[in-house]
């Protein structure tokens, strides 16, 4: 059973900062590309990072130089580190694995920056 399970996800000020992580089971994680979205109420989901099988990235604009995406294949989790928050990156967090034509998303993890 294919399971992917985000976390870290909570209140937090501008400035600051969040790690997320999601936890996968029931694939092989490390032939999937991983990746985060979100998505903010009104508004339409949309990508945020990308790490490949291989170990690229890519980012949206939006958080270039600000968010870090990671994969650790042993512990078949993938992470966002998200420093220097603002008050727009306010948003459900959702992971998504694929590969080929096979597409598994989590559950959403809710982040919230607000003073």
């Amino acid at each position: 059973q294919v399971q992917l399970v985000a976390s870290g996800g909570g209140l937090v000020q501008p400035g600051g900062s969040l790690r997320l992580s999601c936890a996968a089971s029931g694939f092989t994680f490390s032939s999937y590309a991983m990746s985060w979205y979100r998505q903010a109420p009104g508004q339409e989901r949309e990508l945020v990072a990308v790490i490949t099988s291989a170990g690229s990235t890519n980012y949206a604009d939006s958080v270039k130089g600000r968010f870090t995406i990671s994969r650790d294949n042993a512990k078949n989790t993938v992470y966002l580190q998200m420093n220097t928050l603002k008050p727009e990156d306010t948003a459900v967090y959702y992971c998504k694995a694929v590969r080929l034509l096979l597409t598994y998303w989590g559950q959403g993890t809710q982040v919230t920056v607000s003073s």
